[in-house]
């Protein structure tokens, strides 16, 4: 088990760029491998790097695909304007249950949100993990790839196919009708979506999410839960009105702040961005808030 003792130490500045290489679309893998090797101070460094910075799914598996307590798999739901896929997690022999929508990254559907359905499912829940890319052909398995491709695919359809998740999930022969939703990084902030915009969702929450403007606090009608990095610039900067908002508002809500991580800390496929304590703690977290607001 990863302690504070045996995390792996990765130059900050390295973390840094990766988080720039996987968020944007003006970098490529050559160039990302370049500059590292330049931090690094030659390439046998940088290949040393490079595994604890890039996703290692099998690695990460938290729980097996085959695992006898679930029922797993892929089902489709209709879309913006065609099916999407979408992976599916439940308890095995459960009748119905309250569901929570699981939503990605800006990379689509991986195995690492699979893996973060099959959690879920372990705790209860009728859970499934949208592929936003559906309307695309399908998130690519090569990370680069599949950002590109999230980068050239309408934004609007990505967001009304995964908002599309949660009447499937409502009116589904396996849920209760009692629906919550968790994203991380894109899907953080399209958990929150999810809240402003789709009637029927119970109660939302998001891993270092963008945060929601005024007026759309001002919408909101079912309590949240956020966790947010304590390094994480590109996403902190609108917390401090976002908090403002919600102490205005009569909504229940949660925002907690995790010292010492940086962007990325539950996603366990790259070992030096991850902060296990942070992320149980996070996990945790959304488990109790989940069965607080959809087991009653």
């Amino acid at each position: 088990m990863e302690t504070a003792a045996n995390k792996p130490k990765v130059d900050s500045r390295v973390i840094a760029l990766y988080n720039e290489y996987i968020h944007t679309t003006t970098m490529t893998r050559a160039q990302f491998i370049a500059r590292v090797t330049r931090i690094a101070g030659g390439s046998a460094a940088a290949a040393a790097i490079l595994p604890l910075i890039e996703p290692n799914y099998a690695q990460a598996r938290q729980v097996a695909e085959d695992d006898n307590r679930l029922e797993t798999g892929y089902i489709t739901y209709d879309g913006m304007t065609g099916k999407v896929k979408a992976y599916s997690a439940r308890p095995k022999g459960a009748g119905k249950l309250p569901a929570v929508l699981v939503i990605h990254e800006n990379r689509g559907l991986n195995e690492h949100i699979e893996d973060v359905a099959r959690r879920a499912a372990l705790a209860g829940y009728f859970a499934i993990a949208p592929d936003g890319l559906s309307s695309a052909g399908g998130a690519p398995k090569d990370q680069e790839a599949a950002r590109d491709l999230f980068s050239k695919t309408d934004a609007a359809k990505i967001a009304a196919d995964v908002e599309a998740g949660v009447p499937f999930l409502t009116k589904h022969p396996n849920s209760t009708g009692k629906v919550g939703s968790v994203g991380f990084c894109y899907g953080g902030g399209m958990s929150l979506r999810c809240a402003v915009d789709v009637p029927g969702l119970t109660a939302a929450a998001g891993f270092y999410g963008r945060a929601l403007s005024p007026a759309d606090v001002a919408k909101l009608k079912v309590p949240i839960m956020m966790h947010y990095a304590g390094d994480d610039p590109g996403i902190n900067g609108g917390i401090n009105d976002f908090r403002a908002a919600l102490d205005a508002s009569k909504v229940s809500y949660s925002i907690n702040m995790y010292p010492g991580t940086g962007h990325g800390f539950h996603n366990d496929t790259g070992a030096a961005r991850y902060n296990a304590d942070a992320a149980k703690l996070a996990w945790g977290r959304t488990v109790a808030f989940w069965d607080t607001f959809l087991k009653v």
